[in-house]
């Protein structure tokens, strides 16, 4: 589309506020379902077998595949600290096409390099999808309905991850190999994100009211990263700690769903990937999305954490329910992924974003969306080099289970300091600002 079309359409956006928001959430919410079609339709291949790792160690080879993925997903996200915080609104768009090209492209090369090589085509890969998060969130932060939107843009993941398995299930069933499926997978969503992509570009930047209700969003170097950081240092370890717990437990659950459902009797059932993400997806958008309610940032952010408490609540409760039999398999696979999902959700859209309008520092919220996803991933490693090593006799039904609770019950002392500390420490601007 030419430029004055587009510039006609951001004209129309700027005007109409309802039609700004369902735009920008569909652009970002069909964006990001878009690209897990380029990294998670692997995971539903089996890729069985071990891979000699040399000094009589053994790793099963799916094992090797996805750690080969997360690893290049963990080290884009470290570069993203200082890519995605650095970035010009201007660059965005093609900096996410170029990066989505990248890693369609590997995952032909991992179709035509021989097993067990080709786990490093899946390392290739992971490389420039982690930055797309943080390309898609920033056309959204800084808005007075950023707690809506995001929801939006978070249920793309939650929804897209069964559902891109689903995919990948029945292009095996129809005879693709499991090692062309992942290209064949992403091909089949290129156009959809082309579309996507250009729907993103033409939003409108935050309005002066958005800025006046949310503080003024900028890039950051590394000065005022620094300051930013040990600035609440005590409160962000504990959020960051909380999500290493978070994306651990979540990128198990995502990544061996299909284990862990065979394993709950619904093997023959490959819809229940994508189908049984419905309900969760729901949950999480309506307690989510309603945050923007709350115009009070410093009542937001509190908001937003009691919702992760909830989670984590959940995740427990749900659990110990299912093992003394008296919640359904599929029920408590549904709502442990509500509980999670609540949990997690909020570290990449509502709650680094009220933090910076709740503390009137300017700043942008993907500096630490890539500071705790960073390390979140590099915990997700650990996870599946513990499983295969020191649980190894352990199912995966089993090993999630135990998991289970070993998240949750960490996760809500964490939780609960983080929220004690940033509700004092906020204090400090209400102060400033009354003394202004």
């Amino acid at each position: 589309m030419d430029r004055s079309a587009s510039a006609k359409v951001t004209a129309f956006l700027d005007r109409n506020n309802l039609a700004l928001n369902l735009w920008a959430v569909f652009a970002a919410f069909t964006a990001y379902f878009c690209m897990y079609a380029f990294r998670k339709p692997f995971a539903a291949g089996t890729f069985e077998g071990q891979v000699d790792m040399g000094g009589g160690f053994q790793v099963d080879y799916k094992i090797v595949l996805i750690i080969a993925q997360v690893f290049g997903y963990t080290l884009s996200k470290f570069a993203g600290i200082k890519v995605i915080s650095e970035m010009k609104p201007h660059q965005r768009a093609w900096a996410l096409l170029g990066m989505i090209g990248v890693a369609e492209g590997a995952l032909v090369l991992f179709a035509l390099t021989p097993a067990p090589y080709n786990a490093f085509w899946l390392f290739v890969n992971g490389t420039p999808l982690g930055m797309i998060w943080g390309l898609v969130f920033g056309y959204l932060e800084g808005r007075r309905t950023t707690e809506a939107l995001g929801a939006g843009l978070s249920a793309s993941y939650i929804l897209a991850s069964g559902w891109v398995k689903s995919l990948g299930k029945w292009l095996l069933l129809q005879g693709v190999s499991e090692f062309w499926m992942p290209a064949l997978a992403g091909a089949v969503f290129f156009l959809p994100l082309l579309l996507s992509v250009w729907m993103l570009k033409v939003l409108p930047p935050p309005s002066a009211e958005d800025v006046a209700a949310r503080t003024k969003r900028e890039p950051m170097d590394g000065a005022a990263r620094s300051r930013f950081f040990w600035h609440f240092a005590p409160g962000l370890i504990a959020l960051t700690s909380l999500h290493i717990l978070m994306t651990a437990y979540r990128d198990f659950r995502d990544n061996f769903a299909a284990e862990i459902w065979n394993a709950l009797g619904y093997g023959d059932a490959p819809a229940i990937l994508g189908m049984a993400e419905i309900p969760v997806a729901l949950g999480v958008l309506a307690a989510l999305g309603l945050l923007f309610l709350i115009k009070d940032n410093r009542m937001g952010l509190l908001g937003v954490q009691v919702v992760q408490l909830f989670g984590c609540a959940l995740v427990f409760s749900t659990t110990f329910a299912y093992r003394q039999g008296v919640l359904d398999p599929a029920w408590w696979m549904i709502l442990v992924g509500v509980g999670l999902y609540l949990t997690y959700v909020p570290f990449g859209s509502a709650l680094f974003d009220r933090l910076i309008a709740a503390s009137g520092v300017v700043a942008n919220a993907g500096f630490m969306i890539y500071v705790t996803d960073a390390f979140g991933y590099l915990g997700s490693v650990f996870l599946l080099l513990y499983k295969n090593f020191g649980q190894k006799n352990l199912s995966w039904l089993e090993f999630f289970v135990d998991f289970s609770y070993a998240a949750s019950g960490l996760g809500m002392i964490l939780g609960l300091s983080s929220l004690l500390y940033f509700w004092w420490r906020t204090q400090d601007h209400i102060i400033a600002a009354k003394a202004a």
